[in-house]
């Protein structure tokens, strides 16, 4: 018994420290999630994609360059990173501007959900 718990401890702590996310303080609560995007866009974003470029899609909706990141997750949502991808081909695509897409990048009509239209929308600020 005592081996398997060792084996069992040891996996768990493992898979936990290979989690990308961050601990931090959430008020006086300790939380290791991700924190959430905020919502730059209740709309998708209409975008010309050209097949074999590499995109960074902006997840956690504090990029001034929406819907393609900047940076900003560095210092105001650490724990979240872009998603990168390459479309095949040239496409026009519709990007997901609320960052709660089910099929990210692209849209897939969550921001026509209630908790996204009664939802306020970031506002962007200078650092």
């Amino acid at each position: 018994m005592n081996t398997l718990v060792t084996k069992l401890d040891h996996k768990w702590i493992s898979l936990t420290l290979r989690q990308p996310w961050k601990t931090a303080m959430a008020g006086s609560k300790l939380s290791t999630l991700p924190p959430e995007p905020v919502i730059p866009s209740k709309k998708p974003f209409k975008v010309e994609l050209v097949g074999g470029k590499r995109y960074s899609w902006c997840t956690c909706g504090h990029s001034k360059n929406q819907p393609f990141c900047n940076g900003a997750h560095k210092t105001k949502a650490q724990g979240l990173s872009p998603l990168r991808f390459v479309p095949e081909k040239d496409a026009t695509i519709w990007l997901c501007g609320c960052k709660h897409s089910n099929n990210p990048p692209y849209c897939d009509g969550t921001h026509k959900q209630d908790f996204i239209v009664s939802a306020t929308l970031h506002e962007q600020t200078d650092p």
